[in-house]
């Protein structure tokens, strides 16, 4: 099993593969150039880098930089949808249509260099009553719009929020710390069916479960090449993009997010992300301290 990664090493910020033994093989181009190379092209390099010297272990930065974008698509699960439908009573319907429609919902979800990591702090917001995590497959996009890897996205959610009115899902999904991506890229061709991953949420409060679930993405009501296809046929993304497929675990209300939690995502043969839970502005932007430039 090998991931794409992208790490820190000698005062610059690499791309590398790592291989099984957990060591990292550095490629000759920054993540951002990667993602300007077809599939092919792509592949080659990975599989070349394996054959040369080692970088030795690395901790994974987010694999997203440059003039990457996330994007996410809603209400792509059953679950999904009962759960937009049950928080937005007066615009239930909004959610019905848009489940079956030939289009699926996709959003902007966040720039570069707002996502979070592995290992990272990600936050609900102050003006938020419930908050929850949402745990996706995301894709990752080369600037011709192929599915070149997967990875695991956080598509934190204020439901508070969302619920007062529809019109209203930019705030409730695009704010600092509202999106954790990583910890690596599964390169495409070694994950043999993207439609038959487990999907497994836990989050811990104070040392104890709080909340866990699991479902798999064979429960995707659409098709992965679909909602990539939607959403580059009227844009051009320079860098790539990162689309999350939505979400098929959310807890029940009234369960929210209080900081302190901890919340793990594993997908089965993409990874395990992880990351801490503040509540409010000034304690994310505590935990970024001497990132932001």
């Amino acid at each position: 099993m090998t991931h794409i990664v992208r790490y820190a090493r000698d005062g610059e910020i690499r791309a590398g593969v790592r291989a099984d033994d957990g060591l990292v093989h550095p490629l000759p181009l920054p993540l951002a150039e990667l993602m300007r190379l077809s599939l092919a092209d792509l592949r080659e390099l990975v599989e070349r880098a394996l054959t040369e010297p080692s970088d030795g272990p690395a901790e994974p930065l987010a694999p997203v930089e440059g003039r990457m974008e996330v994007w996410a698509a809603g209400v792509t699960y059953r679950r999904s949808r009962q759960a937009r439908m049950t928080e937005s009573a007066a615009a239930a319907d909004v959610y019905e249509r848009v489940y079956d429609a030939p289009r699926p919902e996709l959003f902007f979800k966040s720039v570069a260099w707002r996502v979070v990591g592995d290992g990272g702090t990600v936050a609900v917001r102050a003006d938020s009553t419930v908050d929850v995590p949402e745990p996706e497959l995301a894709l990752v996009l080369n600037t011709h719009g192929e599915i070149v890897g997967y990875t695991v996205c956080d598509d934190m959610s204020s439901r508070t929020i969302e619920g007062e009115n529809p019109l209203y899902l930019p705030q409730a999904k695009i704010y600092l710390g509202g999106c954790a991506v990583g910890p690596a890229i599964r390169p495409v061709w070694e994950v043999a069916d993207p439609y038959a991953l487990p999907i497994r949420m836990t989050i811990r409060r104070d040392g104890a479960v709080a909340w866990s679930g699991e479902a798999d993405t064979g429960q995707l009501n659409r098709r992965l090449d679909d909602l990539a296809g939607y959403l580059f046929a009227a844009d051009v993304f320079p860098d790539g993009a990162v689309l999350a497929t939505g979400t098929c675990l959310v807890p029940d209300l009234p369960f929210t997010l209080v900081g302190g939690d901890v919340v793990e995502i594993e997908i089965g043969e993409i990874g395990t992300l992880t990351n801490d839970v503040v509540r409010g502005l000034a304690p994310m932007l505590e935990s970024l301290e001497g990132t932001l430039r």
